[in-house]
């Protein structure tokens, strides 16, 4: 348990609203809401929804988490890289991937992070020409050699049937829910209307809290106390 890195990212659309954006992104958007809409959206309602693809979104926040046993002591560290500088925030993440304690030994598990967190990363690192931390580079590997763990998927057990959030999976283990808050549809109101990164940090880490918890239930071994977590 101590070799995993616990992770969850933050997103919302590059500009603050459709109309910031340049004659470029606006026709580049309009041809991706084109495949999005129902009912006659316009891509002007649609762009909030921006910040869950790659390419028109950017990472406000990064929250890690991982175990520490000190003298059979269970210790779980989180600590955020956030902001409005994605550039800073992913050269500071990706410097801790660096790390030799992290970059060798440790895994990566997010929830749906093979479908979302994982590649979402890698295309904002490249897109910063940030060079590639070796834990999130899958050029050439095979899959046994890939260092990533998804709670959903680890959930499904082989069933590609259905989608199981993190607060359902809360539920099922009787954990705290992590949106007692907000929830992912309220970032972009939280960040650009409000201006409030650091409830966005707090809710993160929550999440990350939250995954570390499931997993540790789903390998048979207690959730996380609130008092066997610092902050740092």
């Amino acid at each position: 348990m101590e070799n995993v890195l616990f992770i969850d990212i933050e997103t919302v659309p590059q500009a603050k609203d459709y109309s910031a954006l340049s004659d470029r992104w606006k026709k580049l958007w309009n041809q991706k809401a084109s495949r999005l809409a129902k009912n006659d959206e316009t891509p002007e309602e649609l762009y909030p929804r921006a910040g869950i693809y790659a390419e028109f979104g950017k990472i406000i926040c990064i929250s890690v988490g991982y175990l520490v046993n000190t003298a059979d002591v269970r210790q779980f560290r989180v600590k955020s890289f956030y902001g409005d500088n994605e550039l800073d925030i992913l050269k500071d993440f990706c410097d801790l991937l660096a790390q030799n304690y992290f970059s060798k030994t440790h895994f990566l598990c997010a929830h749906n992070g093979k479908e979302f967190d994982f590649p979402y990363l890698c295309r904002r690192i490249l897109a910063n020409a940030i060079e590639m931390p070796e834990v999130l580079d899958l050029a050439g590997k095979k899959p046994w050699d890939i260092q990533h763990l998804d709670t959903m998927q680890l959930w499904k057990f082989g069933d590609f049937k259905s989608y199981t959030s993190l607060d359902l999976l809360a539920a099922v283990f009787d954990l705290p829910t992590p949106k007692d808050d907000l929830d992912g549809s309220m970032i972009n109101d939280a960040y650009y209307q409000q201006n409030d990164l650091e409830r966005i940090k707090k809710y993160c880490e929550k999440d990350v809290v939250t995954l570390a918890s499931i997993f540790l239930r789903m390998n048979s071994e207690p959730a996380l106390a609130k008092t066997e977590i610092s902050v740092v």
